[in-house]
């Protein structure tokens, strides 16, 4: 199940979800939860991977496409915005769980 982790970009303050954990959406919708967030090229990407993985492996590849982006996309998603400059936003308790996931060490920072 994903976790949801509100986020704030460190200059403009802009708002934005983070997500972590499995992706249901993903498994079940493919690239288009990635369209929906406006991660274009991400769901460009996936599509054609998931064209290329399905006609090698006819039955399955998708299957197994779904699967393991299913486990990916989340925490994709979430760097990818941290990368834009975005810091995680929720409670304590909530931004040291992300941390935690995330490997980020506040001592470091």
């Amino acid at each position: 199940m994903a976790t949801r982790i509100a986020m704030k970009h460190k200059d403009s303050g802009m708002l934005s979800d983070g997500f972590y954990g499995f992706s249901w959406t993903s498994l079940f919708f493919g690239f288009f939860p990635a369209l929906f967030r406006g991660d274009i090229v991400t769901s460009v990407v996936i599509f054609f991977v998931h064209i290329m993985v399905g006609m090698v492996i006819p039955i399955f590849g998708s299957v197994i496409v779904l699967v393991a982006w299913a486990f990916m996309y989340n925490k994709l998603y979430t760097k990818k915005l941290m990368e834009k400059g975005y810091a995680f936003a929720g409670s304590d308790s909530e931004n040291i769980s992300a941390e935690s996931y995330f490997g980020i060490d506040k001592k470091m920072i």
